[in-house]
């Protein structure tokens, strides 16, 4: 069922909300599946409850022992409890951990896709502008030797660096063209559900996505006072903090399972003022 669905956006971006009405028509449309798989259960499990009892009756017309059905009848019974206890701690554990393997690969495959389409870009802007950047400038630039201590060393740096942006040297039409080309794509992701079980990355994307829709709303950022470009430095220090954090994250996944992606990454690090991709 679709519900009215209220937005305060403008006319001309009505494309913005999109993602949000498919949220609200997407639980209808799971609520009908899922009443239909119950019900195949249900009619699955009255199929195999009568043939079950027919079986038995076929075997007591044929033999006419009913003291051996009830033996083996009573023997089931009896060993169903360590069958579903091997199924449940055994067999379903197995098959939950594998699926939750397969749905951090598909996750970091999104995430690696946001960080080579505009993650990595948006980040060295960010750096560039940071007037506390030179307190742990070196200690970011990941080299191919690095061990777990060393993300580890580097992660404790990164939560307790201070994230500034001096605005006076940000280019916010720069900042604004380069976001704006990439809302269609920063819109899937956000409709992606291989992300729902990672929150940091998600918060990430609500705050670029929320920066990218106050940077479109203004037209002349030379008219701006002070006090519109304090909070837009504030919309800015707020992705800035979370896209540090979650790109050092995400070299430490390349490092462990693909050799060949982090050398990349490493050439290409936003930390690095020297950064090349070419192989010296």
């Amino acid at each position: 069922m679709l519900f009215p669905y209220k937005s305060n956006s403008r006319p001309g971006d009505l494309h913005t909300s999109l993602p949000f009405m498919r949220m609200v028509i997407i639980p209808s449309q799971d609520n009908g599946k899922a009443m239909q798989k119950l019900r195949w259960q249900v009619l699955l499990a009255l199929f195999l409850v009568a043939l079950s009892a027919l079986l038995y009756i076929v075997h007591f017309f044929i033999f006419h022992d009913p003291h051996h059905i009830f033996i083996y009848l009573l023997g089931d019974i009896a060993f169903l409890p360590l069958e579903v206890l091997f199924v449940t701690l055994v067999i379903d554990t197995l098959l939950e951990r594998h699926e939750r393997s397969i749905r951090i690969e598909k996750m970091n495959m999104v995430i690696g896709a946001f960080f080579s389409a505009l993650g990595s870009d948006l980040l060295a802007r960010f750096t560039s502008v940071d007037p506390q950047i030179r307190t742990i400038r070196t200690d970011p630039v990941i080299r191919q030797t690095w061990r777990e201590e060393d993300f580890r060393r580097v992660s404790a740096l990164l939560q307790a660096h201070t994230y500034e942006c001096d605005i006076d040297h940000m280019d916010l039409s720069s900042l604004k063209n380069l976001l704006n080309s990439n809302q269609d794509f920063l819109l899937r992701l956000l409709e992606n559900p291989s992300l729902l079980e990672h929150e940091s990355f998600t918060e990430l994307l609500r705050a670029i996505f929320h920066l990218a829709e106050e940077l479109r709303y203004r037209r002349d950022f030379s008219a701006l006072p002070t006090t519109d470009l304090k909070h837009l430095q504030g919309d800015i220090v707020r992705a800035y903090t979370q896209l540090a954090r979650e790109w050092l994250e995400y070299m430490r996944y390349l490092k462990g399972n693909y050799p060949y992606l982090y050398s990349l990454a490493i050439r290409m690090n936003p930390f690095d003022e020297n950064a090349s991709p070419i192989v010296q």
